[in-house]
């Protein structure tokens, strides 16, 4: 056995981990049969007192029992992905704060979004998005205009895979068609010189079909709605990549069920894959069992970077 002086912040499930102990009950059980009667483990571990560790031929045997609560069928789910004939309406919240030494900033932009599965091209999925309501707490000429801007693409397309992630995000050839129409309009209501530069830099995304799936993949509520989440889980977790911040820095994460007593909704939490000081993540989606489609998100995240914070809240909930 090994004697292991317990660090502050230490928990009987860290340490397991670390290990390779599947099931943390064994190393409260394996301490408390080979210590003192002083030494006993009742409830949590104390920072500082010693702590007695199986050795691999005892962690082996422990694992073979296989009754480790990550092994919960319920907590390693398939999954499912079945969005046909799905049309629902949510609300969207997107708060940005930013925060130095001298001073803190915020905004906040709310919409709606209309998602509507459309079709199946083979194993592919296509469906329409309508983004609606604008609400931004700045209220800028430039806010309206990106609102607008929006707004005159609707329905915007995209085509997921069978697992609901992003293969493409395009828009409908009429709109493309009708494009030099809606510019024009858009010009008629925005008509300064700033207004200008940023509807022909608008075009020249619309007109580059290449240029628009990139940008459009990158759109905050398009990467959060079919993100990868119904990648295959392995002793109660499954992992993807995300990307977060104005930069799209991209990141790992880790993926857990809530807990085994789900029936018709599954709660996922998300969390970052490695301990970094200058970012952190946390990330909560309810999918519909049957169907495995959004129906509420909720992903809290920060950034810091050359004594820059930047925070941000960002929810998504089912109107109907």
């Amino acid at each position: 056995m090994i004697v292991h002086f317990i660090l502050s912040g230490e928990t009987l499930e860290s340490i397991s981990e670390e290990i390779n102990l599947e099931n943390p009950i064994y190393l409260k059980e394996f301490h408390n049969t080979h210590c003192a009667r002083e030494d006993f483990i009742y409830d949590q571990l104390i920072p500082r007192k010693k702590l007695l560790i199986p050795d691999l031929n005892k962690i082996r045997e422990y694992n073979s029992r296989n009754d480790a609560p990550f092994k919960h069928p319920k907590l390693n789910p398939e999954i499912l992905f079945n969005p046909e004939n799905f049309s629902k309406i949510y609300s969207v919240s997107n708060k940005e704060v930013e925060e130095n030494q001298l001073e803190k900033t915020s905004n906040t932009l709310s919409y709606t979004v209309s998602v509507k599965w459309v079709r199946r091209e083979g194993i592919f999925h296509i469906f329409h998005i309508y983004k609606n309501n604008f609400s931004d707490e700045i209220g800028s000429m430039m806010a309206d205009l990106a609102s607008q801007s929006i707004r005159s693409l609707n329905p915007i397309e995209v085509k997921t895979n069978h697992k609901g992630e992003i293969i493409n995000v395009g828009l409908k050839e009429e709109t493309i068609n009708n494009f030099a129409k809606i510019k024009e309009k858009l010009s008629d209501l925005f008509s300064d010189n700033y207004a200008e530069i940023y509807l022909n830099e608008f075009e020249f995304a619309v007109s580059n079909k290449d240029l628009f799936d990139r940008r459009m993949k990158e759109d905050v509520f398009i990467k959060t709605y079919f993100s990868s989440l119904r990648n295959s889980f392995v002793n109660g977790k499954s992992y993807l990549e995300f990307s977060i911040g104005e930069e799209n820095i991209h990141i790992n994460l880790q993926q857990k069920i809530e807990g085994p007593e789900y029936d018709d909704e599954i709660t996922l939490l998300q969390s970052i894959n490695s301990s970094e000081a200058d970012k952190n993540f946390n990330g909560k989606y309810i999918l519909f069992t049957k169907t495995g489609m959004v129906k509420e998100v909720e992903i809290e995240y920060f950034i810091s970077q050359s004594g820059v914070k930047n925070s941000n809240l960002f929810t998504i909930k089912e109107l109907s």
